[in-house]
């Protein structure tokens, strides 16, 4: 009798255990980073073709990098070279042991506006900023030693051999060009991989977005669920230098690991999609087939069919041309193959006419819309618009439109945020580089779905209505068990 009751108390357990597992979900969790040791030095271009408004923009991406680093004598230390003909060392590695004190020197920084002698500047980092004397570390695998270099031209000297030498050195190099720099120089200084340590902004104006990316750079243990760098479609859950996938109530993880069903077995849902795609002359053309990749990027995500999500597709530079309206193609193959024919406009960037031709035309049912169905916009552009998007981006929101907006390079945040839907900071996003805008689709991929109410299926009501019985049943057998126990207790005394 004992070991029947063991047996069905342990069943109980475990079936408490289950539910707790399914019915409440584990949530993602913060943590923060904390960055390895390292000896870094910036090598910082401040010939005369930078301003000194320019300038100062170098110095708030170098004073954002410093704030996210671990400072300190036995943690990251930090020196600056500044170079034009000459090179100067603004303070080397062993000059600041705090993050105050670091950030108070970046801002007393001033530009020496003559030539570009990048070569020498980095024979000079070999030479001295890296040294024993200047307070480097000695080279080991606890200790990683850095180089950021940021220009803006091309150099009066050579940096190819001695870019070789730094390498070998141990040393790891990040170039960071801006403007008109040779982009083949930014190439020849950093290190493998390149698409790893090769960086490019059309203007310092935008800078100080690479900060997020040395932030990571820097960074030993990180929560991928925090930076959204996961694949998971609905909770993402921090594990030591990884993540696990879970699901809401009422949903099922599927067995890839990073999708969610609903327990009802239910799939996809109608949607009707509509990308609003920048075209103008600064995207340029190999740019342009990276925001293909990226649309089709989407499709790949959707439940494309008659019944489930529709697609269209409009692109837009001084005028407004729609490459294919909702409905036309039926499934993904199809989508995709239009997409990749799609002929680049070049020209202006009149991102408020495009958004009214959206209002107007691409949500209209005479253009292939469905009443009932939900309305999602995806808006990319790089640059500033050249009318006014406000009246438009307004319309598009009152009509019930969903509207994420994706920035890359000049793009302007605040228009982003002006035509992003509420809570917008879940609806827009920014990048400074082209190579990364893949990552702003794996984020818009989980973000796009219709969400359905958690299921309320039967079964959660049955399962709910049998756990309650057990309990009761367990109190009685506890009850039965301790009047057996209490009469055996008499019987002994």
């Amino acid at each position: 009798m004992d070991r029947i009751f063991s047996g069905f108390l342990l069943s109980v357990l475990l079936l408490f255990q289950n539910h707790g597992v399914y019915g409440a979900p584990p949530q993602p969790r913060g943590t923060l980073c904390r960055t390895r040791p390292t000896d870094l030095v910036f090598i910082i271009d401040s010939s005369r073709s930078v301003r000194p408004n320019e300038f100062e923009k170098v110095k708030v991406f170098m004073s954002q990098v410093i704030e996210a680093l671990d400072v300190g004598l036995n943690a990251t230390r930090v020196g600056v070279i500044n170079y034009a003909s000459a090179v100067k060392s603004e303070f080397s590695l062993k000059t600041y042991q705090t993050k105050a004190s670091l950030l108070q020197a970046v801002r007393k920084i001033e530009p020496l506006s003559t030539g570009t002698m990048t070569g020498l500047a980095i024979q000079y980092a070999i030479n001295r900023a890296f040294s024993d004397s200047e307070g480097a570390r000695v080279r080991s695998p606890g200790i990683n030693k850095v180089a950021i270099v940021v220009t803006d031209g091309r150099p009066q000297d050579g940096v190819k051999d001695v870019s070789t030498r730094a390498k070998a050195a141990g040393i790891e190099i990040f170039a960071i060009g801006v403007g008109r720099v040779d982009k083949n120089t930014l190439r020849q200084i950093a290190s493998e991989p390149l698409d790893d340590h090769v960086d490019y902004v059309e203007s310092y104006s935008v800078i100080e977005k690479l900060t997020h990316k040395f932030q990571e750079a820097f960074c030993v243990v990180s929560d991928l669920c925090a930076t959204g760098d996961h694949d998971c479609e609905q909770i993402c859950v921090s594990t030591p230098g990884s993540y696990k996938c879970a699901c809401k109530e009422g949903f099922t993880l599927n067995s890839d690991g990073k999708t969610c069903s609903a327990c009802s077995g239910g799939g996809g849902a109608a949607l009707d999609l509509v990308f609003l795609i920048d075209g103008s002359k600064s995207v340029r053309p190999e740019n342009f087939e990276l925001v293909k990749k990226f649309i089709n990027q989407i499709v790949d995500s959707l439940e494309v069919s008659d019944t489930l999500a529709h697609v269209g597709l409009v692109q837009y530079s001084s005028s407004v041309r729609q490459e294919f309206p909702l409905g036309r193609h039926n499934n993904k193959k199809d989508i995709k193959t239009a997409v990749k024919r799609m002929a680049y406009m070049e020209k202006g960037t009149m991102t408020g006419q495009a958004l009214k031709y959206l209002v107007d035309n691409s949500f209209a049912v005479s253009n292939g819309a469905r009443p009932g169905v939900p309305k999602v916009g995806i808006v990319f552009t790089d640059g500033r618009s050249q009318d006014y998007i406000t009246d438009a981006s307004k319309k598009a929101k009152e009509l019930g439109f969903r509207m994420f907006a994706v920035g890359v390079g000049n793009a302007v945040e605040d228009e982003l945020r002006e035509i992003a839907s509420e809570p917008v900071a879940e609806h827009y996003f920014y990048t400074a580089d082209f190579k990364a805008i893949n990552k702003i689709g794996k984020k818009l991929q989980k973000k796009i779905c219709v969400e359905e109410d958690p299921c309320e299926c039967k079964a959660i009501v049955k399962f709910q209505t049998k756990v309650e019985d057990l309990i009761k049943s367990l109190q009685q057998k506890l009850e039965a068990v301790t009047k057996r126990i209490a009469a055996l207790e008499n019987k002994i005394v």
